[in-house]
């Protein structure tokens, strides 16, 4: 038996990564303490204290984020319209900074020096996990198992992974038979390593749990409404919601009809590409209507802004930076912009398509007596637009008389 270490807490999900290291780290002489955020995976919580107690830990923590992790982190993200490289919704780079904010509080609970995660060397969730631990709790110390020679080369790979759990006896659901990845919370279902890693070769149909495919998915349309207050979603199809329940409830909708399938490959933040599929069906239903209603209430110059941007969060966001100045000076910005943003958005789910059926706010912007195509006496006169052109145009009517002088 190994000299004890101390307090160590580890970010724990019961999945193969972490089944594995809180048996080593009990085996390196730790007093692991596990910590579990219910962030919205679909988890047997109460079957977890068992499966951690006997993989070496001498206590289970379990919180309850769900609420805080849509309210506080998919909310925020919405607002911003946030895509990284113009596709991901980047559900798990969302969720790690809420997991690793508790872990810290737990530590502090437990007066543990020391903090886990099941995070690979090669991954972005090392970088998540720990800026954000050392952003919270400056001293704080980490023991990262896949980046330590005695573990890794031990636990080689997924395979050597299985084996070990097998060895002792710790019930995983990966197998050499379907040997991805996969990371869920209620924003969405991450996949990635094992096959997945020829970016050739097509996702296999079994592989989705949240989603049907498109091909699979009702012949009647769904139709439904969002509403919107200040930025926040707060009603569907006219009933009031908390955050979770109704991103849950968009989700249970989104995947019956194929919405949300995300097949790419990215630029992780220690410099190599990956390929990851993801399933959110909620929160790209959310998207597409709150960008929509923006279309509606928010001045031009302002989308302009957030659009100008929204990259610059994403990939803040994306890196593991929630908690830096930066993202504290954008999360207070996009606020404010938020407002205006109150109203309802039709939306119809058909076969993996998305649809807006229309939109209407209590603050539009949108003047139909301005915007009429037909003869009106309101406020816009079509002979302002003559001084306007002329001004526009005067820039270019520069450069075009100095470029005949030249020639």
């Amino acid at each position: 038996m190994a000299a004890s270490k101390g307090k160590v807490v580890l970010a724990y999900s019961g999945g193969l990564d972490t089944s594995v290291i809180c048996k080593w780290l009990d085996e390196q002489g730790w007093e692991v303490i596990c910590f579990v955020a219910n962030i919205g995976q679909r988890e047997d919580f109460d079957a977890l204290e068992a499966k951690a107690l006997g993989s070496g830990a001498r206590k289970l923590v379990i919180r309850d984020l769900r609420n805080e992790f849509v309210r506080d982190f998919v909310f925020p993200s919405i607002q911003f319209n946030a895509l990284y490289e113009g596709r991901y919704l980047m559900g798990t780079s969302l969720a790690r900074p809420l997991i690793a904010k508790g872990m810290i509080e737990v530590a502090n609970e437990e007066g543990a020096e020391w903090v886990s995660h099941g995070a690979t060397g090669k991954g972005n969730d090392q970088v998540r996990f720990e800026v954000t631990a050392y952003a919270l709790k400056p001293d704080v110390k980490i023991v990262a198992p896949w980046r330590e020679p005695s573990f890794y080369r031990k636990i080689r790979g997924r395979s050597d992974a299985i084996a070990y759990c097998r060895k002792h006896k710790i019930p995983i659901k990966a197998s050499v038979e379907q040997p991805w990845s996969n990371d869920e919370n209620l924003m969405h279902l991450s996949f990635e390593a094992g096959i997945l890693e020829d970016p050739a070769l097509r996702p296999p149909d079994n592989m989705f749990e949240l989603t049907r495919s498109p091909k699979d998915a009702p012949d009647t349309p769904a139709q439904i409404e969002i509403e919107f207050k200040q930025g926040v979603p707060v009603k569907l199809n006219g009933k009031a919601l908390g955050p979770a329940a109704l991103l849950a409830k968009l989700n249970a909708l989104g995947g019956e009809h194929g919405i949300g399938r995300v097949d790419m490959v990215e630029s992780r933040h220690v410099g190599m590409k990956s390929r990851g599929v993801y399933e959110t069906p909620g929160a790209t239903i959310l998207m597409a209507a709150h960008r929509d209603l923006e279309g509606l209430t928010l001045d031009r110059g302002v989308i302009n802004l957030k659009d100008t941007l929204m990259p610059r969060f994403a990939k803040l966001a994306y890196d593991g930076l929630w908690y830096s100045p930066e993202m504290e000076v954008l999360l207070a910005m996009v606020k404010t912009t938020q407002r205006w943003v109150t109203g309802t958005v039709g939306v119809e789910l058909y076969k993996g398509n998305l649809t807006i059926t229309g939109r209407r706010s209590p603050v539009s912007l949108y003047d139909p007596e301005v915007a009429t195509m037909d003869a009106s006496e309101g406020p816009y006169d079509p002979r302002d637009a003559t001084g306007f052109i002329r001004l526009v145009a005067l820039p270019l009517r520069a450069q075009a008389r100095r470029a005949a002088k030249s020639r």
